[in-house]
């Protein structure tokens, strides 16, 4: 069985189909992050966990994906990036199990520590990291910010779709009679069943998608001569991404939740305009990117956004604290696309993986440290310090990348 059609060649015909089969894995994965994210905090306060707890399951998440993204990315281009990929599938599938069958605190712990619970609409475990050192080798470099707006695009419009999908318990309680943790439940079932869909994707790429053979034996995989721009990379996206564990989407769902008492019936519309408007930038970003360049895309869009994030806490109703987020999220992603094509293109293709894996490593566990904290805010200090301390951060993060980064070129263009 061919999947390629999941991503019609017309569409983007400068793409492999190894390319296409990674598209369609990361559209699944998507939706799937896209309803757990929602339902997550509102599922795990049904168990009876405090809001402290809520944000220590979300952080031991974050560190699992963090600690599996080091291990895999270590060994990727030696074992076998497939065989890291096939297994960050089945750990996926393992922990939407393990959600959907027990209430037991230290075991959702422990599942968490699988790091492939959506507690994110973005990405999380290993899967983002391998899958942004393959995708270069799936076209040309004129194409490269392109592809990866394509992949994002995808991930957010499947994202959108599985936020809509986060209003399902609520009917299957009044269609089905099903008690609400019941219904949410049914949600992690369906989670673990997507995992096994993407592992059947990617038991169909092919050794292409592989370290080519002539890298592996020229030079030894490893970060050598762009260490030192990549370790300066890597500590600026921790910041950034340090600032972004204060506002998770689950935790924004949460807030929504607590301060105006959204259900997933209201918060699972919400999270699709804001898929929506996010796959709209990520396409945007491309194009821009290729008119101003990916520095100043990632930087003067991400501003403004960040701005309208420290806002949020201050609207005086529910529709206004929407629509802050709305025009947040117009915004916020843009940064992605260019951030990963530059990453990969400062780089050369042997030290790729490695280059991914540094910085997304940094952004996991920086992520990961914040969330506990957000929780514990959210209940002792002020509800909405959170959304005024990511915002902040977030500041800091652009006008600092700017100053260091916005002469170093990508290295086809030196």
């Amino acid at each position: 069985m061919r999947f390629g059609p999941l991503v019609p060649g017309r569409l983007v015909p400068w793409l492999s189909h190894d390319g296409r089969l990674i598209l369609a894995a990361r559209a699944v994965r998507a939706f799937a992050y896209g309803y757990l994210s929602v339902i997550l905090g509102v599922y795990l306060e049904g168990l009876g966990l405090a809001p402290w707890q809520i944000g220590a399951v979300l952080t031991v998440t974050l560190a699992g994906s963090a600690a599996l993204t080091v291990i895999f990315s270590v060994i990727a281009d030696t074992a076998g990036r497939r065989r890291m990929l096939f297994i960050s599938a089945v750990l996926m599938a393992a922990a939407g199990g393990a959600f959907a069958v027990t209430s037991n605190y230290l075991l959702l712990l422990l599942a968490s520590l699988t790091g492939t619970v959506g507690a994110t609409s973005g990405e999380v475990g290993p899967f983002l990291s391998l899958e942004q050192a393959i995708l270069p080798q799936t076209t040309d470099a004129q194409h490269r910010t392109a592809l990866f707006g394509v992949y994002n695009t995808a991930g957010a419009l499947a994202g959108a779709a599985g936020s809509l999908f986060a209003a399902a318990p609520t009917a299957m309680e009044r269609w089905l009679g099903l008690p609400p943790v019941a219904a949410l439940r049914v949600m992690f079932v369906l989670y673990a069943a997507l995992g096994l869909c993407v592992l059947l994707l990617f038991t169909h790429l092919s050794p292409a998608v592989e370290l080519a053979e002539a890298a592996r034996h020229a030079t030894r995989p490893g970060l050598r001569a762009s260490r030192g721009i990549v370790m300066r990379l890597a500590a600026l996206f921790g910041l950034d991404s340090l600032a972004g564990g204060f506002v998770v989407q689950s935790l924004m769902a949460y807030w929504l939740h607590l301060r105006w008492g959204a259900g997933p019936e209201v918060l699972g519309p919400v999270f699709l305009g804001i898929g929506l408007l996010q796959a709209g930038s990520f396409l945007a970003a491309a194009k821009l990117g290729a008119r101003f360049g990916l520095i100043n895309t990632m930087v003067f869009t991400h501003l403004p956004s960040n701005l309208l994030l420290m806002l949020v806490p201050a609207a005086p109703s529910l529709p206004w604290a929407i629509g802050l987020l709305l025009a947040r999220h117009a915004l916020s992603q843009m940064d992605v696309p260019t951030r990963q094509s530059y990453t990969m293109a400062v780089v050369t293709p042997a030290e790729r993986t490695a280059a991914a894996a540094a910085t997304n490593v940094v952004r996991n566990v920086a992520q990961a440290i914040t969330p506990v904290l957000s929780g514990v805010a959210m209940q002792t200090v002020a509800l909405g310090l959170p959304f005024v301390l990511g915002g902040g951060l977030k500041i800091v993060y652009d006008i600092v990348l700017f100053a260091v980064f916005r002469r170093i070129r990508p290295l086809e263009e030196r």
